[in-house]
């Protein structure tokens, strides 16, 4: 599939943004220079004839992702968060991509409930609504159970969605490939591993089962956090291509209108979605990769409630303190900690000079303290800090990309309900209580309790490990087996010590 072929896929990409006419769009929102505007429809331009149409009622940009397929509109969903970055004309437009694409027929979603699950639809709802929302893989319908009269959403997937992200996923593959071997300089960002971690998480989102799994951890780990809820999954009414939830009325996050006029504090909402995200983050090490306004309600009672669970990020204790030492580092203006950060988690080879590189991120970061938030372009923050990363070899951290995109995303989110809010400010406390919890004499303390359960689970072992070694030496005069011995038995001894010095250090400490 991932063969020359691809080339059309990639030229009717260009194709269709010309002939929507959303070339000029992107290229103004993004303040693209004129070679690349000039370079842009030189390409664009002889091949409009293959782009799609699109939705003639649609606005330009809105109208060529639509037409382009799921895997296009995730983007857009994604810049549809940034008005500082697109402008807020572009963002506005770009948002309907989040819940409010042209939906399937109420028979075909019916159609797809009763092949899942097995039953006809009145058996199961007393009442199944059209449409109410629908996004680039699925669409939401609201149902009233038979059994019990409760109103429930039933999510229910594309027709044929598999496929489209397929193609298109095909296609990023081939752009990697042509960019490891025509672009030499590109290869510190690791484009075809970059594509492999979207093509897994597109996969995890094709699966309603792992979403419902997803939702039922997510909300295990939040039950306690104030001001934060999740309607739980019906699991008798969720299969692979079909998930059940109990009802949740809310505002959407995006209505700034409709949320002053019910008398919530966008300020405080704001504060909260950017606080939860990195509580999240940093407390569970899992998180909503997915936090668009598209997603996210405002309850009666003023809790915001997280809906498709489809994008779910995780990322291990010891990535978790390199992020929050490199972020606190950035909020005390801390500049060299935050270059050694990077130096000893390897994100920067070892061969380049530590100060240089903290002064290069002391330019990225002292433009944002002291600054009403709405005088920072994110866009050039952002083109700055790609140069300095390229111009010190660091290389694309696969296991951050959706942490990274999640960050831009909420940011674009708690903006849109308050462009004044400092980002630094509000997250100070969340990063500053993980740093005391995670890197001081408790936390080592825990880790070492941690690593002690570890080697007890393999204290059985040990006599056997012994054993072995001894049979070995007497069984042969081999050299080999001289050293493996001379090896293993220390080694086992000292593990052996080692177990028992933990427990009493645990025992009595």
């Amino acid at each position: 599939m991932r063969g020359p072929h691809n080339i059309i896929r990639l030229i009717r990409t260009g194709a269709t943004l010309e002939r929507t006419g959303a070339m000029n769009v992107v290229l103004d929102a993004f303040e693209a220079p004129r070679a690349i505007r000039i370079l842009a429809h030189v390409l664009g331009k002889p091949f409009q004839w293959l782009g799609y149409k699109g939705d003639p009622d649609m606005p330009p940009a809105t109208r060529a992702l639509t037409a382009l397929g799921p895997a296009y509109i995730k983007f857009g969903q994604v810049l549809s968060t940034r008005p500082d970055v697109v402008g807020n004309e572009l963002a506005a437009q770009l948002r309907v991509l989040q819940d409010k694409l042209p939906p399937f027929s109420k028979a075909e979603a019916m159609a797809e409930v009763e092949k899942e699950l097995g039953q006809s639809i009145a058996e199961v709802f007393s009442d199944f609504s059209e449409p109410i929302a629908a996004a680039s893989i699925a669409q939401v319908h609201k149902a009233k159970l038979t059994s019990t009269g409760e109103d429930v959403a039933v999510k229910v997937l594309r027709p044929n969605v598999e496929r489209a992200f397929r193609k298109d996923v095909d296609a990023f593959y081939f752009a990697a490939r042509i960019v490891d071997l025509f672009a030499p300089g590109a290869r510190r960002l690791r484009p075809m591993e970059v594509i492999e971690h979207f093509d897994g998480v597109v996969r995890g989102e094709l699966d309603l089962r792992l979403e419902s799994a997803a939702a039922s951890e997510y909300a295990a780990n939040t039950k306690d956090d104030d001001g934060f809820w999740l309607p739980p999954v019906v699991w008798s009414l969720s299969a692979r291509r079909v998930m059940t939830l109990s009802w949740a009325d809310g505002i959407p996050l995006g209505d700034n209108d409709a949320l002053d006029a019910a008398g919530h504090n966008r300020r405080d909402l704001a504060e909260r979605v950017l606080r939860l995200f990195l509580l999240h983050a940093l407390r569970d090490g899992y998180f909503h990769a997915d936090m668009h306004q598209g997603n996210l309600k405002v309850a009666a009672n003023g809790d915001i409630i997280a809906y498709d669970y489809g994008i779910m990020g995780h990322i291990d204790e010891y990535t978790r303190r390199v992020y929050a030492e490199i972020l606190f580092g950035f909020i005390r203006r801390d500049y060299k900690r935050v270059a050694e950060v990077h130096f000893e988690a390897g994100y920067v080879p070892a061969d380049r000079d530590v100060d240089e590189f903290a002064r290069a991120l002391r330019a990225v970061g002292e433009p944002i303290f002291g600054m009403d938030a709405t005088h920072i372009s994110m866009g050039r923050l952002l083109s700055y800090l790609f140069e300095v990363t390229e111009r010190f070899g660091m290389e694309t951290r696969t296991e951050l990309i959706l942490l990274q995109r999640t960050m831009v995303v909420v940011e674009g989110v708690a903006r849109s309900l308050d462009d004044h809010m400092n980002i630094w400010e509000v997250a100070h406390p969340v990063v500053e209580d993980y740093i005391k919890r995670s890197i001081g004499p408790r936390a080592a303390l825990r880790d070492f309790g941690k690593t002690a359960m570890v080697l007890a689970r393999f204290g059985p072992r040990l006599p056997a490990l012994v054993e072995n070694a001894l049979i070995a030496q007497t069984k042969s005069d081999d050299t080999l087996a001289s050293s493996k011995f001379a090896i293993l038995l220390p080694a086992a001894i000292g593990a052996a010590a080692g177990i028992a010095a933990t427990l009493a250090v645990m025992s009595f400490g």
